[in-house]
């Protein structure tokens, strides 16, 4: 039987890949992290914050309130304490819309 290479997951994320992957800066990650209770990275010994995929959800999560639907941050802030797991839910249905959105259109493009 032939030997099969787990794919590996990557457990930390630093700053710049999680910006990067919102294609917004450093900076206002940085600042929603003091805005908002729900990002909360590790720190290593050099002060590099180190962002799991709860962290990166929860940065998603507020990017989707605030970018994408006209959120304030005071408005993000009283949405989220009060309908937190509603977002989260709705955030993954949408990001799952996306998907399935590129894939049909690379489809296309393919025909």
């Amino acid at each position: 039987m032939p030997y099969k290479e787990k794919e590996i997951l990557k457990k930390y994320f630093t700053i710049g890949e999680v910006a990067e992957m919102l294609q917004v800066s450093t900076s206002l990650i940085r600042f929603w992290e003091g805005e908002f209770g729900l990002i909360r990275p590790k720190k290593n010994r050099n002060g590099n914050r180190q962002f799991t995929r709860e962290d990166i959800a929860n940065v998603k999560v507020i990017y989707h309130l605030v970018k994408e639907k006209g959120y304030t941050l005071q408005g993000a802030k009283d949405y989220l304490k009060n309908n937190s797991k509603e977002v989260k839910d709705k955030l993954e249905i949408v990001e799952s819309l996306r998907s399935l959105k590129s894939f049909l259109i690379d489809l296309k493009t393919q025909l």
